[in-house]
């Protein structure tokens, strides 16, 4: 499932935690549903044009496909991909979730 609704996004934004990496930042706060995790993806302008944005954000998700078996169930999770991830190789950004997931515990 996705976070697509800009409240959600604000909200975890807001009161979620968040660990930071030069690749990417992630927030991320339990939530009431233990049927799954929730993602949301960002990025935005400052990291380049729409090509480029939107490799970053193909990059991400396929890097927390990877990851998502070790996480919790129940998590919403917002990434925001950072200048860095733009050039980044698919490996360094799952090695880069991995790392803030360790930092966050889960």
């Amino acid at each position: 499932m996705s976070i697509n609704q800009n409240y959600l996004f604000r909200r975890l934004y807001r009161s979620g935690t968040s660990v930071v990496d030069p690749y990417i930042v992630v927030y991320y706060k339990r939530n009431k549903r233990n049927k799954g995790n929730r993602l949301g993806i960002t990025a935005t302008k400052k990291i380049g044009c729409a090509v480029q944005r939107n490799r970053a954000r193909r990059v991400i998700k396929e890097a927390y496909r990877l990851c998502e078996g070790e996480l919790p169930k129940g998590m919403d999770i917002v990434v925001v991909a950072r200048k860095k991830a733009v050039f980044a190789k698919m490996q360094n950004i799952q090695v880069s979730l991995r790392k803030a997931f360790l930092k966050a515990n889960l």
